[in-house]
């Protein structure tokens, strides 16, 4: 079975590497020719945890990974085709840009000769495949090909691991035909009982939008019983712990902290939301979720100048630059949201991060670099514990308040006790306690 993987951003490059660890000959395309050179000589564009291990391995040793500018020679051959190119938001109400998406539709239609599965794993609102098949039977035949949306639930930081080990694999299709190829494709999962969920095409599109919508909500919801806690002396952590006991509820997305990030909860929301105004359905709930985050940051940076008394000329220190940690994703992270309102003010950001600050810096210029946490801390009024590597988990707050000056620690995402932070002589200040 040979697969052509339209698209080399996350979703695209992690689909391609894995399959080809499945044993599948696998290209990749981009019209990107500099991108495509150099993830032909094992160069990621990302920070992804074994990502280059499987380029390495499947480029150079069992050759069924391969990467390609020319669209036309790439997928004439293939059984399978995927498209995963982008759809980041329009500026306007949140809508989900399918530029990208109609462009390959329109391309593939050109170029293929044979029987193929075309499929949908970029995040696409409900009814987006079938205009890619609409788009693609003006110009070939509809027994030639069969459309079906298969959407990801990778996670970053851990989507090599998502992709080989789902807890789901989502088939959604019109015909016996394409299920079994589609089954066929990921035998490889049986030996680990994964569920497949074989569904119509718009209800596979509406579960990924449905899943990630959802998860945000818990988050919203989570952090402001947070804002409760912090006004009646509760304690958030022990609040989610007790909570997450409930099989019913879980104990999974409970971790308060201050709001969602990352490339897909912030538009697949609002592209949610959109998609039921368009119908005339109301989800006012999701409404909630997004205003609610949206302001989140707001809420967060005014209690850090509040509580601290930051004022221009100050120095502080943020610990973390991506969303989330084991990642060098910076999109929609909230320390950096954080960092332009203070920076705003003329404040110094001495700052921090494992991987993400070559893209934090080209992004955000103001921002001081520096070689550790420690360094970061160095001359600091207030440090921001904004991402929750792990390599901030340990540190010695002892070394770091030698002077023994007064200092503010805002612990965004709680990973340290107030008791013993406060003993040390800390003003201490976690999220939700």
């Amino acid at each position: 079975m040979k697969l052509a993987i339209i698209g080399t951003g996350y979703v695209g490059l992690i689909t391609g590497a894995c399959f080809a660890e499945f044993g599948y000959e696998t290209i990749c395309i981009d019209k990107d020719e500099k991108r495509v050179n150099e993830l032909n000589n094992s160069k990621c564009p990302f920070f992804e945890p074994g990502i280059e291990d499987l380029l390495n391995k499947h480029l150079n040793k069992t050759k069924l990974l391969s990467f390609s500018s020319s669209l036309s020679n790439s997928i004439s051959n293939a059984d399978i085709i995927f498209i995963t190119v982008g759809t980041p938001s329009k500026r306007i109400e949140g809508e989900a840009d399918l530029s990208y998406v109609w462009n390959v539709a329109d391309e593939i239609s050109k170029n293929i000769n044979k029987y193929c599965v075309i499929v949908t794993k970029s995040t696409v609102p409900v009814g987006t495949t079938r205009e890619v098949q609409n788009i693609i039977s003006k110009k070939i035949h509809e027994e030639n090909f069969d459309i079906v949306s298969n959407p990801e639930f990778l996670r970053e930081g851990s989507a090599i691991n998502d992709f080989t080990r789902p807890d789901r694999v989502v088939i959604g299709c019109e015909n016996k035909k394409s299920e079994e190829i589609m089954r066929e494709l990921y035998k490889p999962l049986n030996l680990i009982d994964t569920q497949i969920v074989v569904t119509s095409i718009e209800t596979s599109e509406i579960i990924k939008y449905a899943s990630n919508s959802f998860l945000a909500t818990k988050i919203s919801f989570i952090n402001q019983v947070a804002n409760l806690c912090e006004k009646v002396g509760a304690d958030i952590q022990d609040v989610a712990q007790g909570m997450g006991i409930d099989k019913r509820i879980g104990a999974k997305f409970l971790d308060a902290g201050p709001g969602y990030g990352g490339s897909c909860f912030p538009k697949d929301v609002k592209a949610f939301i959109n998609t039921a105004d368009k119908n005339d359905i109301d989800l006012s709930i999701l409404s909630a979720v997004d205003k609610f985050n949206d302001g989140r940051v707001v809420e967060i940076t005014n209690k850090i100048i509040s509580k601290s008394n930051l004022k221009k000329g100050d120095s502080i220190a943020l610990l973390g630059l991506s969303f989330k940690p084991n990642t060098d994703d910076i999109r929609d992270s909230t320390s950096l949201k954080i960092a332009k309102t203070l920076n705003d003010m003329n404040i110094k950001i001495q700052s921090y991060d494992p991987v993400a600050m070559k893209n934090a810096k080209e992004e955000n210029p103001f921002l001081v670099l520096c070689s550790n946490a420690y360094e970061a801390c160095n001359n600091a009024k207030v440090i921001i514990i904004g991402t929750e590597w792990n390599e901030f988990r340990a540190l010695d707050f002892k070394k770091i308040n030698k002077k023994k000056n007064k200092l503010y620690i805002f612990d965004l995402r709680n990973i340290y006790s107030p008791k013993e932070l406060k003993e040390l002589g800390f003003d201490y200040f976690g999220t939700g306690k």
